[in-house]
C-alpha cells in the first residue's frame, strides 16, 4: 500500500530549494548579496562584471597587448640572427660537442647521420642606430628597428608543436592551464564593455598546433577565455538575428534565459552560471559593437595601404589593422595567430620560396601596425610582441626542399611599445645560432616582464586551485630589465 505522503511534492523539496524559492525567504536575501548587496526592489538588478577594469598591482607602462604569434616556429636564421660563420661552414656536419645529448623533433633525422649546417642564403644588412641585423625578407621591418627591442636569446623547453604552443601561451606543456590573455583580463579586466576582454584573430593556411586550448581559460573562470573573431563577414557564426525576429524580442529573449539563470545560480551558488549570464550580455551587445568592429568602409586609403590590408579579405594584414582598432575600443589582449612557419623542407613548408611568401605576408603589416600605433599615440601604451612556440636548428634536414628543426635553445623575438626599450638589442648566440652566449630569456621570463609592463607582479597574480595557488609563471620568472625603458 503507497503512503499518501510519498508524493506529497513538498517532501521532495529539500531546505535549500525551500528556502530559494520563498518569495521573501533566504533565497531572495542570497541574491541580493549577490547583486552587490542591492535593498530587494522590483528595479532590475545586475550582476557583477567579472571584466570590470581593475587596478593594477603598481603603475603600468602597457595598458594593452597585441600578441604577433607566428605559429609553427619561424627561423631566426632567415630573419633576424645573422650567422656569417654558419654561411661560411654550410654543408659541413655540424661538431658533435653541440648535439651530444640533445634532443630534436624528428630525431631519425638527426641520429642516422650527423646533420649538416645549413647557411642561409639570404642577404643581411645591419640598420639603425645599433646596427641590427636584418634580412632582405624584410625590408619594411628593417626601417623600425628603432622602434623595436630584438631579443635574440630566447628559449623554452618543449619542441613538438602543440605541448610547445601551449608552453608559450600558458607557462606550462600540460593541459587545463590559463593561457596569458586570460591571466591578463584576470588580473585587469577589460576598458571595453561592447567587446570581450581578449580576442583571438587567425590566418594563414591552418590553426595553431593544440587549437583553442592556446586561448583557454583553464581553471579560471571561462569569463576570461579568448573569444575567435572571423575577419571577414559576421565576426561570430550566428551572430546576427535571424529573419523575423527583432532587436526587442532578443532583448526579451535573453531577459527571460537571464531570469532562470539567476535563480538556477541562487539555488547552486555556481560561479560559471553567471559567466554565462555575461556572455548572453556580451553577445547581445555585440550584435552593435562587431559589424562595426570589422567595417573598414571609414580607414582612409593611406591606412589600407600601409598595412596591406585588403577590406574583406581574411589576411593577417587585416588582422593587424583590426588589433588596432580592438586597442581603440579598449579590449584588453589581442592575439594574432598566423601560420604556418613549420619549416621542415615539406612540401609547402620549406625555407624556399614558402618561406619568402610568409615573410612577405607578415612584413608590411607588422610595420604598418607599429607606425599606425605610433602616429596615433597608442604605441606608448600597448606592447606588441611577436615571436613563434621556438625557433629553428642552425643545421638542414634530409627532406624534399631545403629546411630546418625545431630548435628550443636559443630563437628571436621582438616588442615594441608598452615601455619596452626601442632599438635595444637583448642577448646574442653563438657563432653558429645554436646557444645563447647572452642574456638567456626564458619563456617564464617573457611572461613575468610582459605582465611586469602592464603592472602586475608575476608572483602576486595567483589564482588558488586544488589546494595551490597557480600563477602563469608556475616557480619560476625573472623579469629582463635590458628589454624595458
Amino acid at each position: 500500500m503507497n503512503d499518501i505522503f510519498d508524493h506529497d511534492p513538498l517532501r521532495s523539496l529539500t531546505r535549500r530549494h525551500f528556502f530559494s524559492k520563498c518569495a521573501v525567504g533566504l533565497g531572495s536575501v542570497a541574491l541580493a548579496s549577490l547583486l552587490n548587496g542591492q535593498k530587494l526592489r522590483a528595479a532590475e538588478p545586475a550582476l557583477p562584471n567579472p571584466l570590470a577594469p581593475k587596478a593594477p598591482h603598481f603603475p603600468a607602462r602597457a595598458k594593452n597587448i597585441i600578441y604577433l604569434y607566428m605559429a609553427g616556429g619561424p627561423s631566426q636564421l632567415e630573419m633576424f640572427d645573422y650567422k656569417p660563420k654558419l654561411v661560411e661552414l654550410n654543408g659541413q656536419p655540424i661538431p658533435e660537442s653541440f648535439v651530444a645529448g640533445k634532443r630534436f623533433a624528428f630525431m631519425d633525422s638527426f641520429s642516422k647521420n650527423r646533420p649538416k649546417l645549413l647557411g642561409t642564403r639570404r642577404k643581411f644588412a645591419q640598420y639603425g642606430r645599433n646596427g641590427a641585423w636584418v634580412s632582405e625578407l624584410l625590408p619594411h621591418m628593417a626601417t623600425k628597428v628603432d622602434d623595436i627591442t630584438l631579443i635574440h636569446s630566447c628559449a623554452t623547453d618543449v619542441f613538438n608543436h602543440a605541448p610547445a604552443n601551449l608552453f608559450m601561451n600558458t607557462g606550462s606543456s600540460q593541459f587545463g592551464r590559463p593561457s596569458m590573455g586570460a591571466w591578463v583580463t584576470y588580473g585587469l579586466g577589460s576598458e571595453s564593455q561592447q567587446l570581450p576582454g581578449f580576442v583571438v584573430l587567425q590566418s594563414g593556411p591552418r590553426g595553431p598546433r593544440g587549437g583553442p586550448i592556446n586561448w583557454g581559460s583553464g581553471f579560471l573562470p571561462t569569463s576570461y577565455q579568448g573569444v575567435p573573431l572571423r575577419s571577414g563577414g559576421d565576426p561570430i557564426l550566428d551572430l546576427s538575428n535571424p529573419p523575423g525576429v527583432t532587436a526587442q524580442r532578443q532583448r526579451e529573449t535573453i531577459d527571460a534565459v537571464r531570469d532562470l539563470n539567476l535563480q538556477r545560480l541562487v539555488e547552486t551558488g555556481d560561479a560559471e552560471i553567471q559567466t554565462r549570464i555575461s556572455a548572453y550580455e556580451m553577445a547581445f551587445r555585440m550584435q552593435t559593437s562587431a559589424p562595426e568592429l570589422v567595417d573598414f568602409s571609414k580607414e582612409t586609403p593611406a591606412t589600407l595601404a600601409l598595412y596591406g590590408a585588403t577590406p574583406g579579405n581574411a589576411s593577417f594584414a587585416n588582422n593587424c589593422l583590426m588589433a588596432r582598432r580592438l586597442v581603440e575600443r579598449g579590449v584588453r589582449f589581442i592575439q594574432l595567430y598566423h601560420t604556418s612557419w613549420d619549416s621542415h623542407g615539406g612540401p609547402g613548408e620549406d625555407l624556399d620560396k614558402s618561406f619568402d611568401q610568409l615573410c612577405l605576408s607578415i612584413d608590411q603589416a607588422c610595420a604598418g601596425l607599429i607606425t599606425d600605433l605610433k602616429q596615433r599615440g597608442l604605441l606608448e601604451d600597448t606592447l606588441v610582441v611577436w615571436g613563434g612556440e621556438f625557433g629553428r636548428t642552425p643545421m638542414g634536414e634530409n627532406r624534399e626542399t631545403t629546411g630546418r628543426n625545431h630548435h628550443i635553445d636559443a630563437f628571436t623575438m621582438w616588442m615594441a611599445g608598452g615601455g619596452t626599450k626601442a632599438g635595444a638589442i637583448v642577448g646574442a648566440t653563438d657563432e653558429l645560432g645554436f646557444n645563447p652566449v647572452e642574456d638567456r630569456v626564458h619563456v617564464h621570463d617573457i611572461h613575468a616582464t610582459m605582465l611586469h609592463l602592464l603592472g602586475l607582479d608575476h608572483k602576486r597574480l595567483t589564482f588558488r586551485f586544488q589546494g595551490r595557488d597557480f600563477r602563469l609563471t608556475d616557480v619560476h620568472g625573472e623579469l629582463v630589465p635590458k628589454l624595458m625603458a
